[in-house]
């Protein structure tokens, strides 16, 4: 089940940490609290066609999201870890939209200028992680 949220909480999750090569991609989202968007889950439970439908609702409702990358460079300069970290906070930062907290998909956090939560399997739980992780 997806928990809503009545302040304007960031979503934030990443994709490319299993390739052996390539950048660490991370989505943020911050969606419309009184536009939700139904069928929103985890991206990979979801068909490829339902990811694509989602994917443009979110783009088109949300009141903000943004793509953040972290370089093959930095990520051996850095680690995947804190490559992955860097990425994360160069999505929220792209925003244009301050949120009142955050919640990342995973065990850390990146330091965002707000409140922020770490949430194992947050993209199957909360609205926001979803819309991230289907961006």
């Amino acid at each position: 089940m997806i928990h809503g949220s009545a302040t304007l909480a960031a979503g934030v999750d990443e994709v490319g940490r299993g390739p052996l090569a390539g950048p660490v991609v991370v989505a943020a989202v911050i969606l419309d609290p009184k536009r939700p968007i139904a069928g929103l889950d985890d991206s990979k439970k979801l068909t490829a066609a339902r990811r694509e439908l989602l994917s443009g609702l979110i783009r088109q409702n949300a009141l903000a999201w943004s793509i953040g990358r972290a370089e093959t460079g930095e990520i051996d300069h850095l680690n995947i870890h804190h490559a992955t970290l860097l990425a994360m906070l160069r999505a929220y930062q792209c925003l244009g939209l301050a949120a009142d907290f955050a919640r990342v998909d995973g065990k850390f956090c990146p330091g965002i200028a707000c409140p922020s939560e770490a949430v194992v399997g947050g993209d199957g739980l909360y609205a926001e992680i979803s819309a991230a992780s289907i961006i």
